[in-house]
């Protein structure tokens, strides 16, 4: 008998907000994986992969097709980060290679640097909602299914000494930390203060609204991406000038996905900087880049361009605490 769709496949993913590190009792710790957050959804022994937008990226990591046979015939939900391994750490760069490909491309990249799932929580189990369970009870069940191999894996959770797992994320190259209240349910799709995330190193979702033309050896080119975030009212606003990190391939590829439109996608008035010979686009694409700091005037000082993110809606891309 089919169990009961507890937690449906429009369910979205609980997100963290940006802050300090919390050193008060009651708080659990996470490394912060540099992947793509995905919920596996294992239900009469199929599976399906929904990206943090919702979109369906089953196809995309055939992979990890066999994670069914190691529920031994149960269904769950499982919460966790694709992520792909290069001499052992996350490697988001890599990991780019596999978020937009179609076709025999998948299976050859599958076979030649598969990818893993990283997996941190979970949300239902045989038709038994665990969305109202606290984040302890949730991690113990999820630890005592002893789920793992090559391709997936049950990730560590420590519950003290947070500054020590942070400085130890920053030793092994890793993105942060992730800490949650222990008392914390599930809440799909939202955003609180029950789960914090510390970046060792700054990062932010852009929305793409623009770019301007290169010089040199992009002559002819995208030179620089000129990307917003929305503020409090929906409006896109200018956050600045992206011109390093990419790749003449990543380049390519932007310059065949942007779609143009007469005039910019930005709420208020620009500079001139960012408007001379600028090239307006739809603001469709969204990315992620790195950065030092705000600046007073809103700007993000010495971006650097990470990649395409189609698993974050660009109408949810807003300003990180």
């Amino acid at each position: 008998m089919t169990a009961p769709d507890v937690v449906p496949e429009t369910t979205l993913p609980m997100l963290a907000t940006a802050g300090e590190l919390p050193t008060a009792e009651g708080w659990a710790f996470e490394f912060k994986w540099d992947g793509v957050r995905v919920l596996a959804h294992v239900r009469d022994g199929g599976l399906r992969l929904r990206a943090r937008s919702g979109a369906d990226v089953t196809a995309r990591y055939p992979e990890l097709a066999r994670l069914p046979e190691a529920l031994a015939g149960h269904d769950a939900v499982l919460d966790g980060e694709v992520v792909a391994l290069r001499e052992g750490r996350p490697d988001f760069g890599a990991l780019q290679g596999r978020m937009h490909l179609v076709g025999p491309d998948v299976a050859r990249l599958a076979a030649a640097a598969p990818v893993s799932f990283f997996v941190f929580d979970l949300l239902a189990w045989d038709g038994a909602s665990l969305l109202g369970s606290s984040y302890v009870e949730r991690r113990d069940r999820l630890d005592a299914l002893g789920v793992g191999n090559a391709r997936w894996v049950t990730t560590p959770w420590f519950t003290s000494d947070g500054a020590g797992i942070q400085a130890a994320s920053l030793d092994n190259g890793l993105e942060g930390v992730v800490a949650k209240k222990t008392a914390s349910v599930y809440r799909p799709g939202g955003r609180g203060p029950e789960w914090v995330k510390v970046k060792n190193v700054r990062h932010q979702t852009v929305v793409v609204g623009g770019w301007r033309p290169g010089a040199g050896r992009r002559q002819g080119g995208i030179g620089s991406l000129l990307v917003g975030v929305h503020d409090e009212a929906g409006d896109l606003v200018f956050a600045g000038h992206v011109g390093t990190g990419f790749t003449d391939r990543a380049l390519d590829a932007l310059r065949g996905a942007v779609t143009a439109r007469a005039t910019s996608p930005f709420t208020g008035v620009l500079p001139a900087t960012a408007t001379r010979d600028a090239h307006w686009v739809d603001p469709l694409l969204v990315g992620e880049v790195a950065f030092t700091e705000w600046t007073r005037e809103g700007r993000l000082r010495h971006p650097a361009w990470r990649g395409l993110r189609e698993d974050v809606d660009p109408a949810a891309v807003e300003r990180e605490p």
